[in-house]
């Protein structure tokens, strides 16, 4: 099969599944078709089955703004001519979708077929917002497929738009062959003398409270003698900085900036704290798992999914820091219990939410629309 897939080539979630499923559809024979503004970032290495579509959106005196949608949809069109696609696969249903629908009108008989899947943000925060609701859901409705990456992912779609159409849930994934075995991180370097680690990974945003990560570390360092690293860019950088900065917390936590191979980070951490106020699935945390690595968070959206309270980490209510803070204490302090919880989620990530179980659903989904 021929398949777009049309993503953003961003650290988040969405970008990352969008480009390990292209490069996990060129190891099973199929042509992937990248089409984004930027190469994603995990798509460095040149892949003969992985081609590379980059739209370009020329600006005018008249238009305020770029129009991306309008570009991304010509881009399409073009690429579905040139290379006969089967599949336009829409990571996200505004715009991505929306110029799915447009290039499929452009091409008119025996156009590809679109595949939408919902990663979260496209639900929770830009269909939610009056202005792009109507175009969300018909978007949506215009789709051949539509997937959400989670079961708390369909149900909010569901009733957020009152959807009467199907909506297939395919969880994220992850190769479980990378991460696993610990390799050398520089560990010594962030705990010289055999501190223990906690980590938190994400886009700095409100809505990832990670400021309550600062909080639950500091609680934590009380009891356990740790450090902190923090991975990620974001809106929220300065306020932490300075959180860490009036709790006198700077010597023992770590900024890393965004990284572009986080097992390899994860294989330093002894704890992953995710205390996000929202999360449709939790990629991050499924890394931390594949990596043996335990996740303390919040019992929210479809993070229960993913990690499960009491055998792979702690979920506690959105704000309880303390209570993640305890969790947390409990398994830096307690081997055996620690490493029970590190087996549990590699084993869960290897049943579950392996690459090789999960890719093959969507070309299920693929070959059924065909």
């Amino acid at each position: 099969m021929k398949v777009a897939i049309v993503c953003y080539p961003s650290h988040g979630g969405s970008g990352v599944i969008a480009s390990e499923l292209a490069l996990g559809l060129a190891e099973r024979g199929h042509t992937a078709h990248i089409v984004s503004y930027a190469v994603p970032f995990r798509l460095g290495e040149f892949n003969p089955r992985v081609k590379l579509h980059e739209v370009e959106v020329s600006t005018y005196p008249l238009f305020k703004y770029p129009p991306y949608t309008l570009g991304l949809a010509t881009k399409l069109a073009e690429v579905a001519t040139e290379e006969k696609l089967d599949i336009i696969h829409a990571h996200y249903a505004v715009p991505h979708a929306v110029s799915a629908f447009l290039a499929r009108e452009i091409l008119g008989a025996g156009a590809p077929k679109i595949v939408t899947t919902l990663h979260g943000t496209d639900i929770t925060l830009v269909g939610a917002d009056e202005s792009f609701h109507r175009v969300t859901k018909f978007a949506m409705e215009v789709s051949d497929a539509v997937t959400a990456v989670s079961k708390y992912l369909k149900r909010r779609t569901i009733e957020e738009f009152s959807l009467e159409r199907d909506i297939d849930v395919i969880y994220n994934f992850v190769d479980t062959s990378r991460g696993h075995e610990a390799p050398e991180c520089g560990r010594e370097l962030w705990a010289p003398n055999g501190e223990k680690i906690l980590m938190h990974a994400s886009n700095f945003r409100p809505v990832k409270r990670v400021s309550d990560v600062v909080r639950i570390f500091d609680l934590v360092r009380k009891d356990v003698p740790s450090k902190l690293l923090l991975v990620g860019e974001g809106p929220e950088r300065l306020f932490v900085q300075q959180l860490v900065k009036e709790l006198k917390l700077k010597e023992h936590v770590h900024f890393l900036g965004e990284q572009d191979n986080l097992d390899t980070i994860l294989g330093c951490a002894d704890l992953f704290l995710l205390p996000s106020e929202q999360e449709s699935f939790g990629l991050v945390a499924l890394e931390a798992m594949s990596c043996r690595v335990p996740v303390v968070g919040a019992a929210v959206g479809g993070l229960p999914e993913v990690v499960i309270h009491g055998e792979t980490g702690y979920l506690a209510p959105v704000g309880e820091i303390r209570a993640m803070a305890e969790g947390a204490i409990e398994l830096l302090t307690k081997a055996p219990r620690h490493a029970q919880f590190a087996d549990a989620g590699r084993s869960r990530a290897v049943s579950a939410f392996d690459a090789a179980k999960i890719i093959p659903q969507y070309e299920a989904l693929y070959e059924r629309l065909l």
